[in-house]
């Protein structure tokens, strides 16, 4: 930690504003929903750079790394018109993600405001939400758009949402599953929880490191349970 980066609150007490992530954080990764749109953006890739699929797909990767997500690294290296690629890769089926009454019952008994944080669109999310069963749960969506297209990790997309709502870091919380989308919440003064797989989760379209459970001092929490986890806190 460095000497600008704020002691973190871990109890959770202090909170009044929930920022939770939405692709593999609100509904679990076992399910493969997510799997689906990754493979439609492979799909997209190669229609776009004519590559075959193993070299599309790691074309694919290389920019999620590299740029946050797929859709950033294509609008900077081919002006790929965004719009375009979120509602393609986007018509996907919805039925892999089932109601879970526990956690939506979770998140409304929070005390204060509750917000998604998603490199994904409110369309997309609000689907999601549907088939949870909370589509009245969140204040707000703060989507790629919102965040003109300038996704998390990246410190502007934090900003933006920060700003945007009012939102005093201090007294926030940031849910995750990916722990490199939790560093600069933690730097900013956020409290940060990581929502990891099971340990025998695996996947054929999953790289190892998008599967990474850190021990950095960035990540205050870890659960593979977040309804669980929500009902826990004091």
């Amino acid at each position: 930690m460095n000497a600008r980066t704020p002691t973190p609150n871990r109890s959770l007490s202090h909170v009044t504003d929930w920022v939770f992530d939405l692709d593999n954080t609100l509904y679990p990764r076992t399910c493969n929903l997510f799997a689906q749109i990754d493979l439609r953006i492979t799909n997209y890739v190669m229609d776009l750079t004519r590559l075959d699929f193993e070299a599309a797909r790691a074309l694919q990767k290389t920019y999620y790394r590299d740029f946050g997500t797929t859709l950033n690294g294509l609008m900077h290296q081919h002006e790929v018109d965004p719009d375009h690629f979120l509602n393609t890769v986007h018509a996907i089926d919805y039925a892999p993600v089932d109601p879970h009454p526990a956690l939506v019952a979770a998140i409304a008994a929070l005390p204060g405001r509750k917000f998604i944080l998603t490199n994904g669109d409110v369309g997309h999310a609000r689907a999601v939400l549907k088939r949870l069963g909370g589509d009245a749960l969140f204040e707000h969506v703060h989507d790629i758009r919102a965040m003109t297209y300038v996704p998390k990790p990246h410190r502007a997309a934090y900003d933006g949402f920060l700003a945007a709502h009012r939102i005093d870091p201090n007294r926030a919380v940031m849910f995750d599953d990916l722990e490199k989308n939790l560093l600069v919440p933690h730097e900013v003064g956020m409290s940060t929880v990581q929502v990891v797989a099971g340990a025998d989760f695996a996947h054929e379209q999953v790289d190892a490191w998008e599967l990474d459970r850190s021990i950095g001092p960035h990540v205050h929490h870890v659960t593979e349970n977040l309804a669980g986890f929500l009902r826990e806190l004091p």
